[in-house]
């Protein structure tokens, strides 16, 4: 038994100084995880808060140039400026197909014509029914009358012809009495019958004016002298993150959409996309630089003038910023590109380290230390963040930490979105 051991001792010593050998080449050619794991150091120093947006110009008080309300039907643009051309008060800015209101306007102007006829052809029956009416109750007067004279000779007649005298006074009173009161409701009827066809020819009248309205509305005018800016086109089928072109001759739109936009040229803005982690850096009334691409970067100041709601996916939220700008040379043109940086705020003698180094988690902040030739979490205190870094406390100044998860290495990284909120270190 004794000599079976020894025998597979033997065997297995190769064995096991082959395998330790493998793993000492493998420990020795193997890289170091740590050194894989990208990092950096925790840094002191003032820390300025900016906020980086693009945008392009408009003008400000801008008048919308927008579809007339005529009704659910599209409308088809056959004339429209083009964006960068000066226009002047009055002139023609766009114009619409006019065929269909056209055609309405010629059904009503019919519909007045012939509610016109029948008010004349009612007026003319009254008068005529009048008239007959006037003189049926005078034939039936001068009866009364002769039948009242007649009455007046009872006395030299005999009681039978005196009976018929009275009797042919009384049948006259009645008849004149009777076409008295058929006059008043005759009249009365005449009357409702010329009202009803004086209101049909009204409704025509006023059904006949609003087509003339609308055909006028379709032509769209210039309210002020300036350059006129196209809007994009909503009307089509929308995809998300896609470009939506300027609206143009031939497109069908939807009655009440913004076809075009004069700006006032004396009030100039720069509105800009900004990401929705910068919201809370921003206030109104900030000062603001304005570099206009189309001038060589030329730098404007400017002051943020209004903030708008945040929209968009979650993967990508932001909101609009409206920026005034101050002393605008006359060399500006309405959609413009700018890029605007705006100046938040600056912390002094702070800690900080690259935003993609602070994590968290179940609501821990933290970041991973390296200790050894490994990286431990350990937690901090987040005084401030911005895209690009994120003022701490609670980690000494100089510190190794991580710019990625350890643990997730070997996994693809989530995309993340890109903001525009910078944090410059000085």
């Amino acid at each position: 038994m004794k000599k079976l051991l020894l025998a597979v001792a033997a065997a297995m010593l190769p064995l096991a100084l082959l395998g330790w050998g493998a793993f000492r080449l493998y420990r020795a050619t193997a890289p170091d995880r740590a050194a894989t794991i990208p990092s950096t150091r925790v840094r002191r120093g003032d820390v300025t808060f900016t906020v980086t947006a693009k945008g392009d110009l408009q003008g400000g008080n801008s008048q919308n140039l927008v579809a007339p309300m005529v009704g659910g039907a599209a409308l088809t643009i056959t004339f429209l400026r083009e964006s960068g051309e000066p226009v002047k008060r009055g002139e023609k800015v766009a114009e619409f197909d006019t065929t269909e209101q056209e055609f309405k306007l010629r059904e009503e102007e019919a519909d007045l014509a012939e509610a016109e006829a029948q008010l004349a052809r009612a007026q003319g029956e009254s008068d005529a029914k009048e008239e007959e009416a006037h003189l049926a109750l005078l034939s039936a007067r001068a009866d009364f009358r002769i039948a009242e004279l007649e009455t007046r000779r009872n006395e030299l007649l005999s009681v039978l012809a005196a009976q018929q005298n009275d009797l042919a006074l009384e049948a006259a009173r009645d008849k004149a009495q009777k076409i008295e009161k058929d006059l008043a409701d005759r009249l009365a009827t005449a009357r409702a019958g010329i009202a009803i066809q004086e209101a049909a020819r009204t409704k025509a009248r006023m059904a006949a004016d609003t087509a003339r309205r609308n055909i006028a509305a379709m032509t769209l005018r210039a309210e002020r002298d300036g350059y006129l800016a196209r809007q994009a086109n909503t009307a089509g089928e929308y995809r998300f993150g896609s470009y939506l072109p300027p609206v143009q001759v031939g497109d069908t739109i939807r009655p009440g959409m913004a076809v075009a936009q004069i700006p006032d040229l004396e009030s100039w803005e720069a509105s800009v996309r900004v990401g929705e982690l910068d919201r809370g850096h921003l206030a109104v009334g900030q000062g603001a630089e304005i570099a206009v691409v189309a001038l060589g970067g030329r730098q404007l100041a400017g002051r943020v003038k209004s903030i708008g709601g945040t929209t968009g996916p979650p993967w990508d939220r932001h909101f609009e910023c409206r920026l005034s700008v101050e002393e605008a040379p006359p060399e500006l043109r309405p959609g413009m590109s700018v890029r605007v940086r705006i100046t938040a705020e600056t912390i002094r003698n702070a800690l900080w380290l690259p935003s993609q180094a602070l994590f968290e988690s179940d609501g821990r902040r933290f970041v991973y230390v390296q200790s050894g030739a490994s990286f431990t979490p350990a937690d901090v205190k987040l005084v401030r963040r911005s895209e690009s870094q994120a003022v701490i406390e609670g980690l000494a100044e100089g510190r190794v930490v991580t710019l990625a998860n350890p643990d997730q290495m070997g996994k693809q990284p989530a995309k993340q979105a890109a903001g525009a909120l910078q944090a410059i270190s000085k």
